[in-house]
């Protein structure tokens, strides 16, 4: 399905090829540094939970 897209839009001649194109780049772009910003603040969300649960269980154990 996706590389019928492809081609499609590949067949496009003119501006409006152009446009579609530069379209989906930037779609493609702002996808990907949006899931790494996600994927970012998630990592950092769950080293700082790991590193209270594993306080607390060296604390409770003293």
């Amino acid at each position: 399905m996706f590389k019928s897209f492809i081609k499609r839009v590949k067949s496009q001649r003119g501006m409006s090829g152009v446009l579609v194109a530069l379209l989906l780049v930037i779609v493609g772009v702002g996808l990907v540094a949006g899931i790494n910003a996600f994927l970012q603040g998630a990592s950092t969300t769950i080293q700082n939970e790991a590193n209270t649960s594993i306080n607390s269980a060296i604390t409770a154990t003293r």
